[in-house]
């Protein structure tokens, strides 16, 4: 399998950790292009500014179904979500059709930092 494209979103409880996890990773991820959502885009630019993200829409405001699209048109080779197991979230359907999309397109996707180094070892 090769990757080209990857896809971040995180919880907001999660951001952080993505974005710690991103700066550790970015040389590796410097190979990629790189779609995210508003927020957790803009978080990692923050830090990493020479990484090469297409923002797309705030998760909630339509950013998941926007990486949804990007993976039934397979413009989207692999998902890092950090997804937070102990917080309620208002837009949980959203998340769950981008879920159940990367299962039936099997997209790899890590939800948490040990698949996230495991997707990267793929590099």
């Amino acid at each position: 399998m090769t990757i080209k494209t990857i896809g971040f979103v995180a919880h907001d409880e999660k951001k952080s950790e993505l974005v710690g996890w991103v700066e550790k990773n970015q040389a590796k991820l410097e190979q990629l292009s790189i779609l995210s959502t508003g927020t957790t885009g803009g978080l990692i630019l923050e830090k990493c500014p020479q990484l090469s993200i297409q923002r797309l829409k705030s998760g909630p405001l339509g950013g998941d179904q926007q990486l949804g699209a990007a993976i039934c048109e397979d413009r989207l080779d692999a998902m890092v979500f950090f997804i937070d197991p102990l917080s309620p979230h208002p837009h949980d359907v959203d998340v769950k059709a981008l879920l159940r999309l990367a299962i039936l397109y099997n997209v790899p996707f890590a939800c948490n930092l040990a698949s996230a180094d495991a997707l990267l070892n793929l590099l």
